[in-house]
């Protein structure tokens, strides 16, 4: 689209995505200097719409952010009272005691909270500021200066034709010029990616390694509900197939989030995700809890767990990666959003200072440092080996070796130094040939449920007429390789059952993309073994609309 004359916008910093990471950097920068213009681009169609509710924060991010957040009336409203540890199997299940975990496994001083919801309140203050932000705004591209800087991002091309050109109802977009550009788009997001790969910001690190993470929202009868209670469950039923585990959170209104995830280092082409979670709803301790209850939301998102050896480098000419961009998440902990809010702090903070100093399009180090050796590195530190640990030798040995490095990490120092991962997930994955497929039941209907009608749940919905927004580097790999050689993973590794293959008498097998199921996690992106799709962001407003609740 160079042929394609935009009008440009000029900010002192553009941010993209409005999520806990880049609403606390806009919000940063407002509180340091009133004058700054910051804008805030968010591709949902509002903020809070492509976060499906429902973790427990650490508030320790609010709190160096916005230390009266209480009396702002922050959404945080359930106080964590008691949490379980339990090892399950296929009938039954061992609760964990909580007091040989190390300190920082308790989540007293934690909230339940909607994420959707925190992020919806972030933004009122970050405008209450004179903050601008823009959702149903996606970011398709970058926008580099002479000398090679990032300068600014596309954002608001409408009305592509299917194949990508450009037709009569073709909206351009603009060009958002700033100072800085923070890149918050999330795990995997497009634009971070070339970042990465353009600026070699991965070199001499640990590959990033992922999780998928499923949620359902469950109301559930009144007399099961127990506000504040948080349940966190390993083993069944994905015994040696697969790392992950599950959580169970009661929030308020008879709320419950019920989530999965899987490590998606797994081995065997023939594991599904999505049915694992499904099974697992069939675990006793989990059925009694739900049985009566009524699913009212459903949605998918990866979940960066390299820690603190895959953090790439933050910082490139012009721009800076934010919270998950970099892969912040505590994976013992499921905890991120707390390094999020803080690694936009320091962006912004590093960004002020700079343009305090007349400065522009430069690397922000201060950035870096801070998140390296301030509170983000040292939480991240504690647990780096935890991940590495369950991937090599697995859950038993994460438990016990893991918790004892997390114990001498508390104290100072570590048993093993900082393991390496390995493989990335693409790479981890066996030709099907060494592996047997695994029989699933189906779904119920009342417990479980398949794909297409879970999707529904997750309110997400793609203009038809738009470019597929997920590419293949080769049309000819989907079924003459990952068919061929890995029994077609991407029909199973999909929590929204957009890829399949389709077979017809007399045909060749077809493999089709329904890009209009997509909920965004990028798990294509990361665990095709062949490394042949490509997510990239659709038009603004597309993509999931979970509820606000």
């Amino acid at each position: 689209m160079a042929e394609i004359e935009r009008e440009a916008m000029e900010y002192d910093v553009v941010i993209v995505g409005a999520g806990p990471a880049g609403l606390s950097a806009a919000i940063r920068l407002k509180q340091l200097d009133a004058d700054l213009n910051v804008v805030v681009l968010e591709k949902g169609s509002e903020v809070g719409a492509h976060i499906l509710s429902g973790a427990v924060l650490d508030p320790s991010g609010l709190d160096a952010l916005i230390p009266d957040w209480q009396e702002k009336g922050a959404p945080l409203n359930v106080p964590v009272k008691d949490d379980s540890f339990y090892m399950l199997g296929e009938a039954g299940q061992i609760r964990i005691p909580n007091f040989p975990m190390p300190p920082l496994m308790n989540n007293h001083g934690n909230y339940i909270v909607s994420m959707g919801n925190v992020c919806r309140w972030m933004a009122e203050q970050a405008e209450e500021m004179g903050v601008e932000i823009f959702p149903g705004m996606a970011c398709s591209e970058l926008v580099y200066g002479d000398n090679g800087e990032v300068k600014g991002v596309v954002a608001g091309v409408f009305g592509l034709e299917a194949d990508g050109s450009i037709g009569e109802g073709t909206e351009p977009g603009m060009e958002l010029h700033g100072k800085y550009v923070f890149l918050s788009e999330g795990v995997r997001g497009s634009l971070s990616k070339e970042v990465i790969g353009k600026y070699n910001l991965s070199a001499g690190k640990e590959p990033q390694k992922y999780g998928l993470g499923m949620k359902e929202i469950w109301e559930i009868d009144p007399a099961k509900h127990r506000e504040g209670s948080v349940t966190h469950t390993m083993g069944w039923p994905l015994g040696s197939n697969a790392g992950g585990g599950s959580f169970i959170y009661h929030l308020e209104n008879n709320q419950v989030y019920v989530g999965f995830v899987v490590h998606l280092n797994y081995k065997n082409p023939h594991l599904f995700p999505y049915m694992e979670f499904q099974r697992f709803k069939h675990h006793p301790m989990v059925a009694d809890l739900l049985e009566g209850g009524k699913r009212v939301a459903y949605g998918a998102r990866a979940i960066s767990e390299g820690g603190y050896q895959s953090m790439p480098k933050m910082v490139a000419p012009g721009v800076a990666l934010l919270g998950c961009s970099v892969g912040m998440v505590n994976v013992p902990r499921i905890k991120g959003n707390h390094n999020a809010m803080l690694s936009g702090k320091a962006a912004a903070e590093a960004a002020f200072d700079a343009i305090k100093a007349e400065r522009s399009g430069d690397e922000l180090t201060a950035y870096e440092a801070e998140v390296r050796t301030g509170a983000i590195g040292a939480d991240l530190k504690k647990v780096r080996n935890v991940k590495p640990l369950w991937s090599k030798y697995g859950l038993v040995a994460s438990l016990v070796g893991g918790g004892l490095d997390m114990w001498t990490n508390t104290m100072g120092f570590s048993l093993f130094g900082t393991l390496g991962h390995g493989k990335n997930d693409a790479d981890a994955t066996d030709a099907a040939s060494k592996h047997t497929a695994i029989d699933y039941p189906k779904p119920d209907g009342k417990l479980s449920f398949d794909r297409l009608t879970n999707v529904a749940f997750s309110f997400t919905n793609h203009e038809e007429s738009q470019p597929a927004h997920l590419r293949l580097t080769d049309d000819t790999v989907p079924v003459g390789v990952n068919l061929a050689k890995y029994a077609g993973p991407s029909a199973r590794y999909c929590p929204a059952g957009v890829y399949e293959f389709v077979e017809e008498e007399g045909k060749d097998t077809r493999f089709v993309i329904n890009f209009q199921n997509c909920v965004h996690c990028k798990t294509c992106d990361i665990k095709d073994p062949s490394q042949n799709i490509t997510w990239t962001t659709p038009q603004g407003g597309d993509g999931p609309n979970y509820p606000n609740m």
